[in-house]
């Protein structure tokens, strides 16, 4: 091993000086140009590890848990009459009917597409063109009903974002010449309660920061956790029969 000599008694302002080395290897091209110029007698050179990653930036909780895709589907893990699903399904055929009642009674009275005269149905302000686009999103809902799973729990959130949106846009154009569907302020009320009561229905066991372990959106964003726990409930029942069996 190379001897080496402390430089912490040398006066101040003179030079560095050390022992000669026996055995002294050459400084690294790499070590020296990372601000080290002594020479040792083992050491790992520098190795360069690539672009330093930043960490994403922070995204709301309730953001994240909405717009990250789940890799799981409720009909491939419970049956299909499980709770989740009854829910999504429910929430989209309630609403689809609403629609579709609204907008076929809107077409019943035979009222003008693009009309603005002030027609209503169900206390609704409503013309052809309203009551066309209604029907519409009502039968979509029908499918999402049909299919349930994270389809209609999708469906629902994200026609439940549209309806919101439809609220606040159709608001600032009510005195308009640009209000085709013939919106009047309860219009834009009801679109608001529709938009919330869907994205419920599609958000109810997918977004919270307390699901049950059980619940296979919890199981999909943690397997590891979710794992875990399935072993040691195994090892647990294994341990209740040896019991039971008196081993």
């Amino acid at each position: 091993m190379a001897a080496h000599v402390s430089n912490t008694s040398r006066a101040p302002g003179a030079p560095r000086t050390t022992a000669p080395r026996t055995t002294a290897p050459p400084v690294s091209a790499p070590h020296a140009a990372y601000g080290c110029h002594e020479a040792h007698d083992h050491y790992a050179p520098y190795v360069s590890h690539g672009p330093i990653e930043l960490p994403a930036p922070h995204v709301p909780y309730l953001v994240r848990r909405v717009a990250r895709p789940v890799n799981t589907r409720l009909d491939e893990h419970l049956p299909t009459d499980h709770k989740l699903s009854q829910v999504y399904r429910v929430g989209a055929g309630l609403m689809g009917l609403l629609l579709v009642v609204f907008g076929v009674l809107g077409l019943i009275d035979r009222i003008g597409f693009f009309d603005t005269g002030g027609a209503t149905v169900l206390a609704l302000n409503t013309n052809g063109a309203l009551s066309v686009l209604s029907i519409c999103i009502g039968l979509l809902l029908f499918a999402g009903m049909v299919i349930g799973g994270n389809f209609a729990s999708t469906l629902n959130i994200v026609l439940g974002i549209a309806f919101i949106i439809s609220g606040f846009v159709n608001l600032a154009l009510l005195d308009t010449g640009l209000n085709f569907l013939a919106f009047k302020i309860q219009n834009v009320l009801f679109s608001f309660v529709v938009g919330v009561m869907l994205m419920w229905f599609g958000m109810y066991g997918r977004v919270g920061s307390a699901l049950p372990h059980d619940n296979p959106y919890w199981r999909a964003r943690n397997p590891e956790q979710a794992a875990r726990e399935d072993r040691a409930a195994r090892a647990a029942a294994r341990a209740a029969a040896r019991v039971g069996h008196g081993v």
